[in-house]
């Protein structure tokens, strides 16, 4: 199908931003993208070790400098790290480079995703329930702002996902 222009997702850790988005770049053709393997594949470290080191502070500086590169590329499908948002320039280099998708996932879906993942360093706490409970109230109405598109990702498959996604790009380009 032949979509132009980037494609952005943004949305909480566990939304399936990078399987979707892998699946949207195959259907479209396009580049896929995941910033979060892009800071590791470039530094040669994991990103708990980033935070570890540099605390959240250095990972967001090297996360907005992935975010401002990658967003001028041509072409590609790009998912964005779950607080890529809480940086203003960030949020403006998605609008302006293309089109933004917040896939929008429940806390108790996030949870059940991502409540074993130690992958996730701002999960390493007593309580991570509580804590998604707080970052998606912090940044849900960031990826809103931001967003040309949300999805509602609940009990759906990837498949169905990319394919309502597909169905409503299609709609919005048929309409501009």
């Amino acid at each position: 199908m032949n979509l132009h222009g980037n494609y952005f997702l943004v949305g909480m850790m566990g939304a399936g931003k990078t399987t979707v988005g892998r699946a949207l770049a195959k259907a479209t053709g396009k580049h896929f993208y995941d910033s979060d393997h892009e800071i590791e594949s470039r530094t040669g470290v994991r990103i708990p070790i980033i935070f570890e080191v540099e605390g959240e502070a250095g990972f967001r500086a090297r996360e907005a400098a992935m975010i401002a590169e990658l967003s001028q590329q041509k072409d590609i499908v790009l998912a964005t790290g779950g607080g890529a948002v809480l940086n203003p320039d960030s949020r403006a280099a998605l609008a302006r480079g293309g089109f933004v998708i917040y896939l929008r996932a429940s806390v108790d879906d996030i949870y059940l995703r991502t409540a074993h993942d130690k992958n996730r360093p701002l999960l390493q706490t007593a309580n991570p329930k509580e804590r998604i409970r707080e970052l998606f109230e912090a940044r849900d109405p960031l990826y809103r702002e931001v967003a040309d598109l949300t999805i509602d990702t609940s009990r759906q498959s990837v498949q169905q996902l990319t394919h309502a996604l597909l169905a409503k790009l299609e709609h919005h380009h048929a309409h501009r």
